[in-house]
Parts: structure tokens; C-alpha cells; sequence
């Protein structure tokens, strides 16, 4: 909800400082400047960028007014989630992961951690990474480059609402302009009114610009740069997974290959080793 905040803060401080010096707000309400700017921005969000796109930007968008990005709480689901299958894999064989991985959301390991259950990207991941090995179809040596390649590939598809925002964001002060020369061309045509509605004019005209940057670098490319930080959340849980996978595959014991992914995390999500250790211990002694 911290992006509620900083609106808030933006629009405060502008409407704030603006009345301070003695301005109205409701001289800065010209509905035919919103029209043009907001309009020919959403426009602009159309024009560039496929259906897919446009549904995960609005995806995106909500995501960053409503949710949150993966916390220390769930780096510990996925390594104990981790950690319980590839205990399941050690002590039973390979081939006793199956009925979890090819069908996860009937697995009764899967089904105690919803952070990842609940979320179809990274129980893909899990399950994408780990049936491979199962079925003997790659040396355990290349599960890496496999994993590394999927992960390019999201990362990848995960910027581009990042692009178009920002395009938008760039754009909207050059729509500001048009809307202000709009405005004039409005304003010549009214010249023989007299000063006081020219004036109005030339307000309404000065809004429009006032407007465009005001969306732009107060509200569209921070959204974006926020969009960017969810993204770089979303891929540091694909990598913690590929991190424990791969190494699991490789030959490491089950608690050395999550610790290996717990090392992987950035420090404010990253969960404290004795503790962890201790949950590992707790589930290896519940079995």
C-alpha cells in the first residue's frame, strides 16, 4: 500500500504548495485537458502494445496497488517446500517425486505451502525443473543451462510492461504540449471576447502542459520503476528455485542444496540460517 502513499504525498504536496501561494485548485479543473491528455495516453498504451501485453500491464498495475512482492515468509515456504521433496527423492528414489511433480496441486506436500501453490508461475517452475530429472530425459549437469534458459525467457517477457509504461510515461509530456496548443488555437478563436476569457483560455491551455508532466513523472514512471522492482522480486524466487533444484540434481544433500538458495537471496528476504535450520530438522523429524 505504499504506492497509495506516495500518490498521496505527490498530490498533496503539489495541490498543497499550489495553495500556499495563494492559487485555487478549481482553476487547475479544465475537464477538456483531461480528456486530451488522459485519453491520448491511454491511446497510446493501445496503439503500442498487443492484447497480451495490455492485460499484463493492467495486471501488473493492480499488482502494485494491492500486493505485495515475496517476503521472508515465503522464501521459507519455498525452502521447506524444497526441502521436503528433495528429501522425498533421497530417501524413496527419483521416481517416488512423481505423483507430487506431475500433479501438485493433489500432492500433501505441495498442498501445506499456498504462497506457492496458489501462484501457477512458480509451481510451473518447480515442476518444470524437476520432471526432466524424473524421467532421465537430461544428464542432472545440463539442468542448469535448462533452468537458466526458461528463466531468460520470463525475465524477458516480465519487462515489457516496464517498456510500454515507460513509453507512456515519456510520451505524456509531449501530449501536454498538444494539449496546450490546442488550448491557444481555443484561445485565438475567442480573442474577440475580450481579456478575461482569454484568459481562461490560456489557463486551460497552461493546465494541459501542466498536466502531462504532472501524470508522467509523478505517477506513470514510478509506477513502472515499481513494476521493475516487483519483477526483479519475482525472478530472485525463480532463481532461489533453481539454485536448490539444480544443486539437488547435481548430487547435493537435501539441506545443503537449500542452503545453497538461501544464500542466493537478497538479505531483506532471505531467512536466518539457524532458524531455517532448525524448521529443516523440525520436518526431516516429523517424516
Amino acid at each position: 500500500m505504499l504506492i497509495l502513499l506516495g500518490a498521496f504525498i505527490v498530490l498533496a504536496s503539489t495541490l498543497g504548495g499550489f495553495m500556499l501561494a495563494g492559487g485555487q485548485p478549481l482553476v487547475l479543473l479544465h475537464v477538456s485537458e483531461f480528456v486530451v491528455i488522459l485519453g491520448v495516453g491511454a491511446g497510446v498504451l493501445v496503439i503500442a502494445s498487443p492484447g497480451h501485453v495490455l492485460k499484463e500491464i493492467l495486471h501488473k498495475v493492480k499488482e502494485c496497488i494491492t500486493g505485495k512482492s515475496a517476503g521472508e515468509k515465503e522464501f521459507t515456504d519455498l525452502l521447506k517446500l524444497l526441502y521436503e521433496v528433495f528429501m522425498v527423492g533421497r530417501r524413496n528414489g527419483l521416481i517416488a517425486l512423481e505423483e507430487h511433480i506431475m500433479d501438485p496441486k493433489k500432492s500433501s506436500i505441495f498442498q501445506r505451502y499456498p504462497s506457492v501453490i496458489n501462484h501457477h508461475e512458480r509451481l510451473e517452475f518447480i515442476c518444470n525443473g524437476l520432471k526432466p530429472v524424473i524421467d532421465g530425459k537430461i544428464k542432472p549437469d545440463q539442468l542448469e543451462d535448462l533452468m537458466t534458459a526458461e528463466l531468460e525467457a520470463k525475465s524477458v517477457e516480465a519487462e515489457h510492461p516496464v517498456h510500454i509504461l515507460q513509453l507512456v510515461g515519456d510520451s505524456l509530456p509531449g501530449i501536454g504540449i498538444v494539449a496546450a496548443v490546442l488550448g491557444i488555437i481555443n484561445t485565438m478563436a475567442s480573442i474577440s471576447e475580450g481579456p478575461e476569457k482569454v484568459g481562461e483560455h490560456v489557463a486551460a491551455a497552461l493546465t494541459g502542459t501542466l498536466l502531462g508532466i504532472f501524470v508522467a513523472y509523478g505517477f506513470v514512471n514510478p509506477v513502472a520503476n515499481r513494476v521493475k522492482f516487483n519483477n526483479a522480486a519475482d525472478e530472485q524466487f525463480l532463481k532461489c528455485i533453481m539454485q536448490a533444484v539444480a544443486g539437488f540434481a547435481k548430487g547435493l544433500a537435501p539441506l545443503t542444496a537449500v542452503e545453497v538458495a538461501r544464500r542466493s537471496l537478497d538479505s531483506n528476504v532471505q531467512p536466518h540460517a539457524a532458524e531455517l535450520e532448525v524448521a529443516l530438522k523440525a520436518l526431516a523429524h516429523a517424516k
